[in-house]
């Protein structure tokens, strides 16, 4: 049963958004420390990091200005999430583990508030779960590439997007069986869950080297690395008798002559 009235559900969905905000802007200072910004470099990475996975969701769902951007709270409270973390420094173990709880955190809070950001908005199911991926991941992955780093969202680590996109499912999921209410708490849940196990287990999707196309040649020379002479039966594996060149082939036969043409 879902314990919330639409008002309700409606100001729970404002909360979490600015605890998301407040806890990405955060972690965003964090980031600025330790590349040894300003103060108005630890404004704008939090600023980025807080408010840009929001701007971009409500730009695409078209439905009305951003709420960042109408809503006087989000952009002081993106603020006191920079100024803290440039106030308040922690040691290098307490921050470590405050920053694996924040980020599996905003994870979960704000792909349940995309989801229903998208719901209020009029979209299906698909256009929400997407939304609350882009919710999730949109403002890390901008402060990134502000930041001239390789966004989370590309993968090469722990799991990330694919958290988002767990937690967006298990919200779209219970608002269907009309329970958003304990949707909330299990998307959130389960993004705590996922991203301890990421962080503190390694688990994480595979990279393309696991998916390499495997062939006689590629054993050939994976067993010879190291060697400055291919075989040259190694390179024969190359050609494949009988083949017909034509447009586009590699090796094109220019021993024989042209066929000529009854005119």
């Amino acid at each position: 049963m879902n314990l919330l009235t639409p008002e309700g559900l409606a100001s729970v969905t404002n909360v979490l958004d600015l605890a998301g905000v407040f806890a990405s802007a955060l972690l965003g200072g964090s980031i600025a420390r330790t590349m040894d910004f300003d103060l108005f470099g630890f404004l704008v990475v939090g600023f980025v990091s807080g408010l840009g996975g929001g701007i971009l969701r409500d730009t695409l769902l078209q439905n009305g200005p951003p709420v960042a951007l109408v809503d006087p709270l989000y952009v002081p409270v993106a603020i006191a999430g920079a100024l803290v973390a440039f106030f308040v420094s922690f040691s290098e173990v307490t921050w470590d583990r405050l920053f694996t709880i924040l980020d599996a955190a905003v994870i979960g809070i704000w792909s349940v508030v995309g989801v229903q950001r998208t719901f209020d908005a009029g979209l299906g199911w698909p256009a929400a779960i997407i939304m609350g991926t882009i919710t999730a991941v949109g403002g890390g992955a901008m402060r990134d590439l502000l930041l001239r780093r390789v966004p989370a969202v590309f993968g090469g680590n722990a799991l990330y997007a694919t958290v988002a996109v767990a937690a967006s499912a298990v919200m779209v999921a219970a608002s269907f069986l009309g329970s958003p209410s304990v949707g909330i708490i299990a998307a959130i849940v389960l993004s705590l869950a996922l991203r301890w196990g990421a962080v503190r287990r390694g688990w994480g999707l595979p990279n393309g080297r696991d998916w390499q196309p495997q062939s006689a040649l590629g054993s050939l020379l994976r067993r010879g690395r190291g060697l400055r002479v291919v075989r040259p039966d190694a390179l024969r594996l190359l050609r494949r008798p009988g083949r017909r060149s034509g447009v586009g082939s590699v090796h094109e036969r220019h021993d024989e002559a042209p066929e000529s043409q009854d005119t």
